[in-house]
């Protein structure tokens, strides 16, 4: 039978209770995690976002209430009123922070009775991903998922709080807005009130927050949520949600010091840890040149070495050809690895052609000599420098990969990483911010032939490269930084470009003629003509700090209903068919209907 709780109301959650509780009545209302009948008493697990404590029901002393526990089941809803009292000594569970109290119940109430759920409700379940995205309500049940997002919660109110007190105002921007070239593809609504024409949602606010700027709100932030349609990853989904800061007469100096504060005082608020200020630093170039990324993790060491000059006038033709061509040949030693087996080099082998390497170089330093294919084209001097270079002993196992500067930072940048997890390498309690500098304005894209934003069009260049926009724009600098945190990207900005002018010639350069400038971005290049304050600013990967915060593997982990690798929420199906009438009112004929009639 279900009961109503009207008359009962809930004094506590369960794990407020301690032994300073003793002898005190409550009432308490949650979910039944198991139910332990002893032949007599029988103990109820009782759950709500808390966490557990045990309720315990005795035959001699309340018959009636022990005979209704009988027909209680896991996941059940009940309310119950009793007393606190200490649990027997060899009772005590000292895992459970309510281990050494119990509950004795006299009154129950079954508010609410359940199927047998497809997994158990607790933490290290052997289930898949998918059943749990399917039932992601009861998924959500679970202790390690609920402190997931309560965590989630406190770093909103530390946010909002500590930018608040920094002068910043909260403001929303617009989530239906105009399609604009921001680096992924957009997210289309279509207008019914206008034909034929569409919205797009956001992939980040930043000519909104450009133009409050503009406007003279000098200390803007939000917690948004933006929308790329971009392919996964295990730390990215295509609806996020970022910390967006921007302010007004700022250099660069102004913006890393707000956040660093800014982190320095969630993680000791959130995690009771003191973040060492200020960060560390690398430019671009110092970072992709001896970590081989532009987000490296730099937890271990295994640094990438430039050996070009060494092994330029090898036997190795490989090699020799490369250098002659004008690419370069790096290595990186696995110091003490040399017991990797010939299966694991063949799937490291495997692993880097997935970033453009033709093959994996490797020698092997064994105590009787070095074990290679490629060992024999090498003169003594040749390996003499290369143990210089590399700090070679007995047990290291060095590879190597020769390519472009770009190929090659890639292929040994992601090589190190993976090696880092697979050794062990990596202090997982460690957190480790570095802030990397100084990125180039513009790559040039081959496809394409022209040149494309790294960041996005609206950050400003390096001033003293302002003259190469014209001569020389793959040596333009810009002004954009990145935070990285144990090799993941967690805030990223720029100082803007605040002149109309110098807006207009990166426009130019990135191929965006006047009249698609004015078509796409004339908002924006009109309020620069209005007296545009210098302004730069910083936007987080929210979820992705809160899983690195957590300590969770996925980025899913964190976010309440989030998407799977294919872009679907198996709770909802979504995305899914609508009617005809509903693509009628929109004024949009499927392509899968034209197919259908032809």
């Amino acid at each position: 039978m279900i009961e109503s709780m009207a008359d009962l109301k809930r004094t506590h959650y369960c794990t407020d209770l301690t032994e300073k509780d003793v002898g005190q009545e409550v009432a308490l209302m949650g979910w039944v995690q198991r139910r332990r009948d002893h032949g007599g008493l029988v103990f109820i697990d009782l759950r709500d976002r808390t966490g557990l404590i045990q309720t315990v029901f005795n035959p001699q002393e309340d018959p009636e209430t022990h005979q209704r526990s009988h027909a209680v089941r896991s996941e059940y809803v009940i309310a119950v009123k009793g007393r606190v009292r200490p649990r027997p000594d060899d009772m005590i569970n000292e895992k459970l922070k309510t281990g050494r109290i119990e509950v004795f119940i006299y009154h129950l109430r079954v508010l609410n009775t359940a199927e047998t759920p497809p997994f158990q409700i607790e933490d290290d379940i052997d289930v898949s991903e998918a059943i749990r995205l399917k039932y992601r309500y009861l998924d959500l049940r679970r202790p390690s998922v609920q402190r997931n997002l309560l965590l989630r919660h406190k770093a909103y109110q530390v946010t909002r709080s500590f930018l608040d007190q920094e002068g910043f105002i909260e403001i929303e921007t617009p989530v239906l807005t105009k399609s604009t070239p921001e680096g992924a593809r957009d997210f289309l609504v279509p207008s019914r009130l206008n034909p034929g024409q569409f919205y797009a949602l956001p992939q980040s606010p930043q000519l909104f927050k450009q133009l409050l700027m503009v406007s003279g709100f000098d200390r803007y932030f939000q917690i948004v949520k933006c929308y790329r349609d971009e392919d996964f990853r295990a730390d990215r989904q295509m609806e996020f949600t970022q910390i967006d800061i921007e302010m007004s007469f700022v250099d660069e100096e102004d913006v890393h010091d707000i956040t660093e504060r800014l982190l320095a005082t969630v993680f000791k608020e959130l995690l009771d840890i003191e973040i060492p200020r200020p960060f560390k630093r690398l430019t671009y170039a110092e970072a992709t040149s001896r970590y081989g990324l532009d987000k490296p993790d730099t937890r271990f060491g295994m640094e990438l070495k430039n050996v070009t000059d060494i092994v330029a006038g090898s036997e190795f033709k490989l090699f020799s050809q490369v250098a002659q061509n004008g690419g370069v040949i790096k290595a990186i030693n696995a110091k003490g690895q040399s017991s990797l087996s010939r299966k694991d080099l063949d799937d490291l082998t495997d692993f880097v052609k997935i970033y453009g390497a033709k093959g994996l170089a490797w020698i092997k330093i064994n105590p009787d000599g070095w074990q290679s294919p490629i060992a024999k084209f090498f003169s003594e001097a040749e390996k003499e420098a290369l143990i210089r270079a590399l700090d070679v002993e007995a047990g290291d196992v060095l590879f190597f990969s020769a390519d472009t500067p770009k190929v090659v930072n890639e292929i040994l940048g992601q090589l190190r990483v993976k090696l880092g997890r697979a050794l062990n390498l990596i202090n997982t309690d460690e957190y480790d911010f570095l802030w990397v500098t100084h990125f180039p304005m513009f790559e040039y894209s081959q496809e394409e032939q022209r040149y494309t934003a790294m960041h996005h069009p609206f950050t400003a260049p390096v001033e003293e490269d302002l003259d190469k926009l014209e001569t020389a724009p793959g040596e333009v600098r810009a002004r954009a930084y990145d935070l990285v945190l144990n090799g993941h990207e967690v805030f990223g900005g720029s100082i803007r470009i605040h002149r109309r002018d110098i807006q207009e010639k990166v426009f130019h350069l990135l191929g965006i003629g006047q009249e698609e400038a004015e078509e796409k971005f004339g908002f924006l290049i009109k309020a620069l003509e209005y007296g545009a304050p210098p302004h730069g600013g910083i936007a987080s990967g929210f979820d992705r700090l809160i899983m690195i915060m957590t300590g969770a593997d996925n980025i899913r982990d964190v976010i309440a209903f989030p998407k799977t690798q294919k872009a679907t929420c198996l709770l909802t199906d979504a995305p899914s068919k609508v009617n005809r009438q509903q693509l009628l009112e929109l004024a949009i004929r499927l392509d899968t209907e034209n197919k259908k009639e032809n």
